[in-house]
């Protein structure tokens, strides 16, 4: 059983109106956050993008003078790699100095030393071919260089630790140009090609301490904003809406309990006002009406009362007319079978003499055989409709007992493939006349049941089946035992029942067509299943064969369920 919670307007609307602000303020001041981070990153990166300009533009300017001299101090030593493009490496002044010819990449050097030594960044130039051992990429620089080699980048850039501290690491590529060839032309490089990047690295460990207490205040003050708006709007809905609905709600439960004044008009000047007054209004209409219905009820309750005692005496004496109908007609019929028993009994003992009476004239030739043979077959005619008449009799008395519940059922065990087989051997005739085929699916099986009445009502169906199919043809019988119930079906080849019939079929005197019978067979057959606890159908598609059924429980008591 699910367990639904009911929640108050109040309730409802603050937690919307809550989750609201808190998903708004959530997200404007994360992407706030993440948009201001971002910058602060963006600065970092144009800062050092600055510094690789600068570095690029000083070793453009010293490519183009060839090189620069300075003085050589005692760590000063001269650049090898000159000398082995016939460059002059040193030279004296005129003062007598001693001064060194330094390239490019050893003036990076040089430079990317003294701001390590002096100041908080440092660069570095690097290539995947370097000529100084000391210039070998690390793993960043490497990755970076493999870009700018195939393209896929001018630049790179990431955040990385070292010793605990977070560096912010800025790579872009070095092109060779006209006046790198002079020392690089041995190398195979062109003009165009990347020789290597320069690597600037600034420390940013300070700003991202910054950046998380700038993000802890903004949370802050998210939280203080989205506190305030949730109370001012919580208060403001308190007084315009949620009080006045109280109070609408109040006066719509003081009449519902019976109080017709309906309450106070709420003045709020908006629409809660206009409903205020709308329920006023109705609630003086129901007020009124339900004044005047009052009356009406009365009224119609007096006639009520009146057209009962009437429709129960009228009931009492159809109850009345229809007892004496029933015992009238069961006295009827019953004074008609004790006569109709004896004259069919006279007859058959008359027949049975003129039949005796032909043989014996036949055997000795005699000249009144004709007469008597005429008289014998009038008087079968005779001896048949009386048959007739003590059927239909008997059919009345049994369709009366069974509607008055008179019916009184002998409950035995009942094997139905046996009882079966007895029904197709005493309509054998019928079957052989027509040259039906009948087809058994039947699983032997026992049921607690009155057994004179189950066969009658197997003659019934199996019989009808017959009657209604053509001659050839089929019929079939099936027992479909279940856990708790019986079926059988019997299935013919005839004409089939309209849809629109298939309810009537189990009507009293109801025929189909010229066949001959009574139509109560069916009549009499519903009442016995019924009796039983069972149900007895029809299924038809109206236009090819019929299926009737019934099904009884097995132990003989309950309602059976199955279906067809």
């Amino acid at each position: 059983m699910s367990l639904r919670i009911r929640l108050s307007i109040t309730t409802k609307l603050l937690i919307t109106t809550g989750t609201t602000l808190i998903l708004t303020m959530g997200v404007l001041f994360y992407l706030l956050i993440q948009r201001q981070e971002r910058f602060i990153l963006d600065q970092v990166k144009n800062e050092a993008r600055s510094l690789f300009k600068q570095i690029v533009i000083t070793r453009r300017w010293i490519a183009d003078h060839g090189g620069i001299f300075v003085e050589r101090l005692p760590w000063v030593r001269p650049n090898p790699y000159l000398a082995e493009i016939n460059k002059e490496t040193e030279i004296i002044d005129i003062r007598g100095r001693k001064l060194v010819r330094e390239n490019p990449a050893m003036v990076t050097k040089e430079l990317s030393r003294y701001a390590r030594e002096k100041s908080v960044f440092w660069f570095n130039i690097t290539s995947l071919r370097p000529l100084n051992p000391e210039n070998s990429p690390d793993d960043l620089e490497r990755a970076a260089l493999k870009l700018f080699e195939s393209g896929d980048t001018n630049e790179y850039s990431a955040v990385q630790k070292i010793d605990n501290l977070r560096y912010f690491r800025f790579i872009a590529p070095l092109y060779v140009e006209t006046p790198c060839l002079d020392c690089h032309q041995k190398q195979g490089y062109r003009i165009g090609d990347v020789r290597g990047a320069i690597s600037i690295t600034l420390p940013v460990e300070d700003l991202f301490i910054e950046m998380k207490r700038n993000r802890t205040g903004m949370i802050t003050v998210a939280i203080i904003v989205t506190l305030i708006l949730f109370f001012t709007i919580y208060i403001t809905m308190k007084r315009f809406i949620l009080s006045p609905l109280s109070r609408l709600n109040r006066s719509i439960r003081d009449f519902a309990a019976g109080d017709d004044s309906a309450g106070e008009l709420i003045r709020s000047g908006d629409e809660i006002e206009e409903l205020s007054k709308t329920f006023k209004d109705m609630a003086h209409s129901l007020t009124e009406y339900h004044s005047c219905l009052e009356d009406r009820v009365k009224a119609a309750v007096r006639d009520l009362e009146e057209t009962n005692k009437k429709l129960i005496e009228v009931n009492r004496e159809l109850i009345e007319i229809n007892d004496r109908k029933s015992d009238f007609v069961a006295k009827v019929s019953h004074e008609l079978r004790t006569p109709l028993t004896s004259i069919k009994g006279a007859m058959d003992y008359i027949s049975a003499r003129l039949k005796a009476i032909i043989e014996k004239s036949q055997s000795e030739a005699n000249t009144e055989l004709q007469q008597l043979t005429d008289l014998f077959t009038f008087f079968d005619i005779i001896k048949k409709n009386a048959e007739r008449l003590i059927r239909l009799v008997n059919d009345i008395l049994e369709i009366e007992r069974l509607e008055q519940g008179k019916a009184e059922l002998h409950y035995t065990d009942v094997d139905i493939s046996v009882l079966i087989d007895e029904v197709i051997l005493a309509l054998h005739s019928s079957i052989i006349q027509k040259r039906i085929i009948i087809n058994k699916e039947v699983v032997s099986d026992v049921i607690s049941a009155d057994e004179d009445r189950l066969r009658q009502v197997l003659i019934n169906l199996l019989s009808n089946a017959i009657k209604f199919s053509p001659e050839g043809s089929e019929v079939l019988i099936r027992a479909v035992p279940s856990e708790d119930c019986m079926m059988v079906i019997v299935k013919d080849s005839g004409p089939g029942i309209a849809p629109e019939e298939q309810e009537k079929v189990f009507d009293r005197f109801y025929k189909k067509g010229d066949k001959e019978g009574t139509g109560l067979g069916l009549a009499i057959s519903k009442g016995i299943i019924e009796a039983h606890g069972g149900i007895i159908g029809v299924i038809s598609d109206g236009s090819k064969g019929s299926s009737f059924y019934f099904k009884l429980p097995r132990a003989g008591v309950g309602a059976c369920q199955v279906t067809y």
